[in-house]
């Protein structure tokens, strides 16, 4: 069964930039679009981008866009963080779909999910 996990968060201070990865254990991501949600304490996990399996089809939520850059290969998907602000500060993480990568991301949609990874964004 297709297994997925989060790499690359940390402290980041405000301006800065992050590259989160996620990577499948076992298969191959290469079959599945991807998303990348965030959750923080006391919010609702908030679908901020997806990608669809041939990089072709590329979504982002309101709130990212023009800062965030996802992107992918062969084996992994990155999603590149830059202008980060502390409200960007949350767990991090990605999922893997059935369906396709739309706009705006529903967690309904979404059938594998990483464990996250916690960025936060302070001075």
């Amino acid at each position: 069964q297709l297994q997925v996990a989060e790499s690359g968060g940390g402290l980041v201070q405000p301006g800065g930039s992050l590259r989160l990865s996620c990577e499948a254990s076992a298969y191959t991501l290469s079959g599945y679009p991807i998303g990348w949600f965030r959750q923080a304490p006391g919010k609702e996990r908030e679908g901020i981008s997806c990608i669809n399996t041939n990089s072709r089809i590329i979504h982002y939520a309101d709130s990212v866009k023009g800062r965030f850059t996802i992107s992918r290969d062969n084996t992994k998907v990155y999603l590149q963080m830059n202008s980060l602000k502390s409200e960007d500060s949350a767990a991090y993480y990605c999922a893997a779909t059935l369906y396709y990568c739309k706009i705006p991301l529903s967690r309904d949609d979404y059938d594998i999910w990483g464990q996250g990874t916690q960025v936060t964004v302070s001075s």
